[in-house]
Parts: C-alpha cells; structure tokens; sequence
C-alpha cells in the first residue's frame, strides 16, 4: 500500500507495543516529535485505508467558581441557614440571615424545613444532599455536579478527544515490514535546476482528500444585509438620519395626523413608558389640524385634542417618527434622508412576527417629485436588492395618500408584500410650514433579509446560531424560497 512517511511513522509507533489497545494522539505526539493535532490528522488518513480506527468522545471537565469555592468551605446556602437555629425560627427572624434570600427556597426544596403560620421548623431529617457531595469532589462529576452547575456553583468545560489503534489489517501491514524513508516535501531551485529531485522520495499528495476546513470571521449575515441596504441608498443620495428609541406620543403618532383614538395607539399595541416630556414649538399647529384641519383643505377629526396624551413617552412604533422630525429641522428642499432602526409593538412572537424588528424609513422632499418618482425610487431599491420584479398595489395609512404596498416576487412563494409607503398627506407636513411634495416609505427589513436568506422563522435573524451563520455565504445572493440554500 502507498502510504505517507508520516502514515508509516504512525502505523509503527501504534504496532510497537500494546497494538490491540486504544492510544492517545497525545501519547504518540511525544514519540513522534510531533503535536496531538498532527497525530489525529495521520490516523483519519489510515482510518480512511482501513488501518487504523478512530473514535472521538466528549471529555467534560468540572471546576468550582469563586462562589462555589467559597460554599465548599463553609457549606451552601441552605446548610449555612439550617444551622443557624435550633428546632423552629420565626420567619421574620430567619429573613435577616444574609442567605435567607438564597437558602430558604432550598430548605423547602430539599425537604428540610417546613413553613407554617410564619415559622419555620425543622423536619429533623437532613441528609447530605447529592449537590453538596458533589460540592466536595466536583473534579469527579457525579449526580449532584448538574445541581451546581444550575445553581452557577460550577462549570462544565466541553472537550472533544481522538483515540486510535490499529486494524487488523493494519496490523498485517507492519508485520509485511514498512520502508521508513523520509520525505522531501518542499523543493528548492537548486534541486530543480539540477534534476536532483529525481533521485529524492518526494511526498505524495492526494488530491482527492478535502483540507480541513476554515471559518473566518465575518460580519453577521443580517447586518451584512443592513450595510448593503445602507449603502444603496447612500449610492442613491440619501443621507443617513438617526434617533432615540424612545419618543414622545406626539411625534410618534400627532405629528403624523394620526387621530388620539387611534386603535394602533391602545396598550395591546403599543410599549407605553413612565417619562413625560415637553411639547415641541409649533405644536399647536399640530393641535389645530387635528380639531379642525387648520387652515388646508380638511377638515381634521374634530373632537378636542389633549396635551397630556401628546405628553407621554414610548418605545417607537416606527422610525416614521424620525422622518417628521427631521423635515421640522429642514423645511427647505431638496432633502432626501433614510433611517434604519429598531422599533417595538406589542406582538405575539411566531416565526413570522417579533415585538421588535428593524424598518427601513425613507423621505424625498423636493419640488416637483411626484407618485411615480416615489414608485421610481422603490423598484429601483428593491432591483438593486436582487428582487427582479416588483409591483404596487393600493394601500392606506393615516398618514400617506395617495398609499401603496410594494411587493416582489419570489419563486415558491409569488408575489410578497414588503411595506408602505406614499405621499405625506398635506395635514402632515402644513404644522411645519412645507408646501412641497414629500415622498415617504417605511420597509420591513426583516422581511427582506428572510426571503434573500431562505428563512422560515424571522427568529433566526437575531440569534447567534454558529452554524448558521458559518453556513450563510459572505457573497451577495438574491431572494430564495424558504428553506433553499444560498
């Protein structure tokens, strides 16, 4: 058989004594002058020859924290305070031990002490319990070390190990004999000018044997996504506007001409905080449209608008609130800004839904812009995402008119809605003095990056699943079906 001057090495060292047995790549390392690593490396190749066997095994290795190093000495928590009185203990009194918070939930847990009428009594049977033996010889495992290890008592270190030993056939091979030879692995220049290569035992190469292989570090395949959409925008002109997360009521929702009794304002909808805060200059401006439509062309939603629920503070329900605030400090066109930020509603979490996700928000305030530039500049975003073939359909917010739902299509799935967007309606942009057109959308950025990535649960995009994130290319791929690899 061909095999390697390192195979042959190996297969020597394994033959030489004990060669039924199992042995450690570690052991054979110091014989060979070599590394565990390398010693691994040799046996899958005489495995993959049917020479040698390979087995791996989980080594776990148990070691105290500073807290359970304390508790070994003095005991845990429950035994500290089981030993801290004699037959009964009012609850009161028992509470100001300092590991009351900590052993009492123990005691009744384990069976120790039972809890009547604010007293505490003891049950008179107490035993060792398994996490306190393991607490003594935690190096050994044992039944109690998951205990401690729940508790944050003591730590579990995952080691993968490699044993390996001969096959029979392996066994055939070394006693056939083995030609110890070594082999030039490198040539120089000398060797090659001058054919001395011809007469040297030059390693051999399999080709068809796969290296190991690498995981560089890369940027996460979700905000990977988020810089991509980041720069086309840029690449378009925008500029980049940025905000808290929290926001008063009155430029989350009455700046935008959204009415006080909203239903997307109540509770179940909405992450309402303690703060108030001051109104804007200019807010009864904002007041007035809303009572009486000021003075545009509407009407308003009448009624009496309040100051104290303008006044209150929550978590943004959508970066549309950046996007008006932005043009009260730029009134002037052209303005062409984006924002892509968190923003939380109340939502039942499933694959398809998150209380909290990203949007990208768009303006474009300008003279002359109109609804078909707004359609121009979607499908010109969703073209350069890698979505072909987009289309609008007619839609309604409270804030946009005329509104529209872009969708793309994708293949397996048709066509897919991605968003809102439209003209801001003229009681919208009035309070703040703007006459000219502005053309605004908010996108679904979640939405996106599960359809460019093959997702079936917008979960993913969130959490740090190494072997997904190996998995996902570093290179730019367009939209696939749910669970298509890309």
């Amino acid at each position: 058989m061909d095999l390697t001057y390192n195979e042959k090495r190996l297969l020597a060292a394994l033959y030489k004594e004990r060669h039924g047995e199992w042995r450690e790549p570690e052991e054979l390392a110091g014989e060979l002058g070599t590394n565990g690593e390398a010693v691994v490396q040799y046996s899958h190749l005489l495995s993959g020859r049917g020479l040698a066997e390979v087995r791996q095994e989980t080594r776990h290795t148990y070691a105290l924290t500073p807290e359970g190093e304390e508790y070994r000495e003095k005991g845990l928590p429950e035994r500290q305070l089981l030993s801290s009185f004699e037959g009964s203990v009012p609850m009161a009194e028992l509470n100001r031990h300092p590991l009351a918070r900590i052993g009492i939930g123990w005691l009744r847990r384990k069976g120790w002490v039972t809890i009547r009428d604010g007293l505490v009594t003891k049950t008179g049977t107490s035993p060792e319990s398994p996490d306190e033996a393991a607490l003594r010889e935690v190096e050994a495992g044992g039944q109690g070390v998951s205990d401690l290890i729940k508790r944050g008592l003591a730590t579990d270190t995952e080691e993968l190990g490699f044993q390996v030993r001969l096959t029979t056939a392996g066994v055939g091979e070394c006693r056939a004999g083995l030609e110890l030879r070594q082999e030039v692995g490198t040539l120089t220049s000398e060797q090659i000018a001058s054919g001395g290569w011809k007469n040297l035992a030059l390693r051999r190469y399999n080709v068809g044997t796969l290296p190991k292989v690498a995981y560089p570090g890369k940027i996460h395949p979700y905000q990977r996504l988020i810089d991509e959409m980041r720069q086309v925008l840029i690449e378009l002109g925008f500029t980049e506007m940025y905000g808290g997360v929290v926001q008063s009521v009155f430029w989350n929702f009455d700046a935008l001409f959204q009415p006080q009794d909203h239903p997307a304002r109540e509770m179940q909808d909405t992450f309402y905080l303690e703060p108030r805060v001051g109104l804007p200059e200019g807010y009864n401006r904002v007041k007035t449209m809303h009572e009486t439509g000021g003075e545009t062309h509407s009407t308003g939603w009448g009624g009496t608008w309040k100051e104290e629920k303008a006044e209150q503070c929550v978590l943004r329900t959508h970066t549309t609130c950046l996007s008006i605030q932005h043009l009260a400090r730029n009134r002037q066109p052209p303005v062409k800004a984006f924002c892509i930020g968190r923003v939380y509603r109340r939502e039942a979490i499933d694959p398809t839904h998150l209380p909290e996700f990203e949007q990208l928000e768009g303006i474009v305030l300008d003279t002359g812009v109109t609804f078909r530039n707004l359609l121009g500049f979607l499908r010109v975003f969703y073209n350069k995402m890698g979505f072909s073939e987009v289309r609008f359909r007619p839609g309604y917010f409270p804030y946009t008119e005329p509104s529209v739902e872009p969708e793309v299509y994708v293949d397996g799935l048709g066509w897919v809605e991605l968003g809102g967007a439209g003209v801001f309606r003229e009681e919208v942009t009035a309070p703040w003095g703007i006459t000219t057109p502005v053309l605004a959308w908010g996108l679904g950025v979640s939405r996106v990056a599960s359809l460019r990535m093959g997702l079936k649960d917008l979960r993913m995009l969130y959490e740090s699943d190494i072997d997904w994130i190996r998995k996902v290319p570093a290179n730019r791929a367009g939209p696939s079906a749910p669970g298509e690899a890309r």
